[in-house]
């Protein structure tokens, strides 16, 4: 089964701006610097050499290094899940991540990026997760979180029908209700 996992995404204005960047349309990922292997594993996950990215920061390195194809990420902000993306690849490349999201020098800690091959623009708000077997009210889903798999099974069954719809293609997307 997919590892599922929680990732803050549109909580802080930096945050809005890489949501803008990487997430609302597809990027183009040639002629970004990036090494053969990765370059190739992207174009395999996406042949149009454009995706939608997001990333964690180098304090979560170890809890990344399993995340791999197919694993499915909530993407939340302002207590909803905003969308729900299936993983295409992930891999650290530090540089890659500054290219992409252009932080603050001094502030940049990215090290880890993936990309999404599938992608739903959802808006779920945490009531709606709270009300699944095993998870809590008031929980609001700070920090990068991996579920347990009892978890993850209960959240892909309940987002199945949202997962069914066509994913969203590389136009613009603007989060419902923000």
């Amino acid at each position: 089964m997919a590892q599922v996992f929680i990732q803050p995404s549109y909580g802080t204005p930096a945050a809005r701006r890489h949501w803008a960047d990487s997430l609302a349309r597809a990027v183009p990922f040639r002629g970004m610097g990036l090494g053969p292997g990765d370059l190739d594993r992207l174009n395999a996950a996406h042949p149009s050499g454009r995706a939608r990215f997001w990333g964690a920061t180098d304090k979560h390195d170890r809890r990344m290094d399993g995340v791999g194809a197919g694993d499915v990420a909530l993407l939340t902000g302002r207590r909803h899940v905003l969308a729900i993306g299936e993983v295409g690849h992930s891999f650290r490349d530090p540089a890659f991540a500054r290219r992409l999201w252009r932080p603050d020098p001094a502030k940049c800690l990215w090290s880890n990026v993936y990309s999404f091959r599938r992608y739903w623009p959802v808006h779920l708000p945490y009531e709606e997760i709270w009300a699944l077997p095993g998870f809590s009210a008031g929980d609001n889903f700070m920090g990068l979180r991996f579920l347990a798999p009892e978890k993850a099974a209960v959240v892909l069954a309940h987002t199945a029908a949202d997962r069914r719809a066509v994913p969203a293609a590389d136009d613009e997307f603007c989060p419902a209700g923000v």
